[in-house]
């Protein structure tokens, strides 16, 4: 029987695994509250954290995907939050806006050579974010967004460390 995800690598995908994606999740998503809970205040660190969730099932459960390495995930997110801002400030219509910063933050992912799927989210965010998150303007791509990436990979390189066969970020010469 063939895998259905042959680019998934399945060696250690035993009840070990599984708890420790699961777990890096669980801690990940904890220390990201705890973040935006201290800089921005939890009712709105609750919504601006939401891409990255979709950050943390990359980073704890594929851990050596092109797609979790620090650059598509720092550089993705920082793209993105950026375009997402851009397009809030240059237009009011938000279904507009939405459709124009998700398809830029993808062109602009893709030609910046880090492409990050919960970048589109960080984008969209920017958009339909609200009051809260337009009063931030570029703000929101130090606080919350490069908190929290930086936050999440310093949780993604602590947490994998200690097994071996999880060490992130994805050593090429190995």
């Amino acid at each position: 029987m063939q895998r259905q995800f042959p680019w998934l690598k399945t060696e250690h995908q035993h009840h070990v695994e599984k708890l420790l994606a699961s777990t890096g999740g669980l801690v990940s998503l904890l220390g990201l509250l705890w973040v935006s809970n201290l800089s921005i205040g939890l009712n709105h660190g609750v919504m601006l954290v939401a891409s990255m969730g979709a950050s943390a099932v990359l980073l704890f459960a594929i851990p050596h995907g092109a797609l979790s390495q620090p650059w598509p995930v720092f550089g993705g997110h920082m793209w993105s939050a950026f375009i997402g801002v851009t397009c809030g400030l240059l237009t009011s219509d938000v279904f507009l806006g939405s459709a124009i910063a998700v398809s830029l933050a993808i062109g602009g992912m893709y030609y910046l050579n880090c492409l990050h799927p919960p970048g589109g989210a960080t984008a969209l965010s920017a958009i339909i974010g609200g009051d809260a998150v337009h009063q931030l303007g570029y703000q929101y791509l130090l606080t919350p967004v490069l908190l929290n990436v930086l936050t999440i990979l310093a949780i993604a390189i602590v947490f994998n460390y200690p097994f071996k066969w999880r060490r992130y970020p994805l050593n090429k010469a190995s």
